[in-house]
C-alpha cells in the first residue's frame, strides 16, 4: 500500500501545488487503499473457513495402508454410515449418512459436506473428532463411525450355483470360500473362474483347498463350471480293461476293483504318469501290500495309466 502512494507521488509533479491541496489528494487516496486492503484480507479469511478440509493424520494412514486388505473396508457411493456422537448433546440426532455422488457425506454439525470416499471407517472417525475440535463443538464427544449397509463393493456370481447374483463384499478383499457359501454350490460344480479387469484367470480345482481360499475384490465376475470328464486307463490281468472315467479322491485298489479284480493277491501293479518334465515316472505295488496295510493305498490322479501284471 505504502509502495503504490510513493509511485503516485512521484509520478505527479506536486511543486506546484499548495500544501492544502497536497493533503486533499493523498488523504483519500490512502483511504481507499486501506479499504480495498481490508476487504481482500476479509474475503480470502472467509474463503479459508467455507469448505471442510478433509485430512487424516500420517500415523492413521500408515495403520490403514499396513493391514491387509482382508481386514479393511475403503467407503464408496452408495454405503450407508451409522455416526455416533457419544456424551454429546447431539446423541439424539439421526445418525445414518448415505455417501452421496461425488463421495461425500452431509454431516451438518461438522459444517457441511465431507469427502469420505476411499476412506476406513477410523479414518472418516479421525476427520470428522479433528472437525468438531476446530468448530469447538461437542469437543468432549466420542465419535464412533461404522457401515450400516456395504454397497459399493459388488461381485457377481454365476454358473453352477443355487443362489447366482450379486454378493456384497464387507472387506476390500475376500476369500472366496465366503462367497460360494453365500451362493452355495451344486453337486454338479467342480471348477470356478474369477474375471476380473475383464480379463479371465485360470480355471482352479473346487477339490482343492487353496482354490477356496482365493481371494475376489470388487468388480470381479466368478464363474462356477462343471469339471470336464477326465480319464484314466487300466490294463493287464483285470476283467474289464479299458478307459475309465477319473474321480477326484480314487485310489488304486479301488480302480483295480472298478475294472472286475485281479485272480490274485500277488499281482504286481504298476502306476505310470508324467511328471513335471512331461516323460513317464512308474511306481511299482503289490495288491498283497496294499491289503495288508504294509504300504497306503495311493490315489489316482487324472491320465494315470495302470498296469496289473503277475
Amino acid at each position: 500500500m505504502t509502495g503504490i502512494a510513493l509511485f503516485l507521488y512521484r509520478v505527479f509533479d506536486f511543486k506546484q501545488v499548495p500544501l492544502l491541496m497536497k493533503n486533499l489528494i493523498l488523504l483519500p487516496l490512502l483511504a481507499s487503499l486501506v479499504f480495498a486492503s481490508f476487504i481482500s484480507a476479509s474475503g480470502q479469511e472467509t474463503a479459508g473457513v467455507l469448505p471442510v478440509k478433509a485430512s487424516i493424520t500420517d500415523s492413521a494412514a500408515a495403520s490403514s495402508s499396513e493391514r491387509p486388505l482382508t481386514e479393511i473396508y475403503r467407503v464408496g457411493v452408495g454405503d450407508v454410515l451409522d455416526i455416533h456422537l457419544l456424551n454429546s448433546a447431539n446423541s439424539k440426532s439421526s445418525t445414518l449418512f448415505t455417501v452421496i455422488a461425488g463421495g461425500m457425506i452431509d454431516l451438518p454439525i461438522a459444517g457441511g459436506m465431507i469427502s469420505v470416499a476411499g476412506l476406513t471407517p477410523d479414518e472418516i472417525q479421525t476427520i470428522i473428532s479433528t472437525e468438531l475440535k476446530r468448530r469447538a463443538v461437542a469437543e468432549k464427544a466420542q465419535v464412533s463411525v461404522g457401515v450400516r449397509q456395504y454397497v459399493s463393493h459388488s461381485v457377481m456370481v454365476t454358473g453352477l450355483v443355487v443362489n447366482p447374483g450379486t454378493r456384497f463384499l464387507r472387506r476390500e478383499m475376500v476369500p472366496l470360500y465366503v462367497i460360494l457359501a453365500e451362493s452355495q454350490l451344486r453337486n454338479d460344480s467342480g471348477r470356478v473362474i474369477i474375471l476380473r479387469g475383464g480379463t479371465p484367470g485360470q480355471p482352479h480345482d473346487l477339490s482343492d483347498p487353496a482354490t477356496l481360499n482365493l481371494t475376489v475384490q470388487s468388480g470381479d465376475v466368478v464363474t462356477v463350471t462343471s469339471r470336464p470328464q477326465e480319464f484314466y486307463y487300466i490294463g493287464g490281468r483285470v476283467n474289464y480293461p479299458g478307459q475309465k472315467v477319473f474321480q477326484p479322491g480314487i485310489t488304486l485298489l479301488q480302480a483295480v476293483l472298478a475294472a472286475g479284480g485281479t485272480g490274485k493277491q500277488d499281482n504286481k501293479v504298476e502306476i505310470s504318469r508324467e511328471g513335471t518334465d512331461g516323460k513317464l515316472v512308474t511306481i511299482n505295488y503289490t495288491i498283497k501290500q496294499i491289503k495288508s496295510g504294509a504300504v497306503q493305498d495311493p490315489k489316482l490322479q487324472a491320465g494315470d495309466r495302470i498296469e496289473v501284471s503277475k
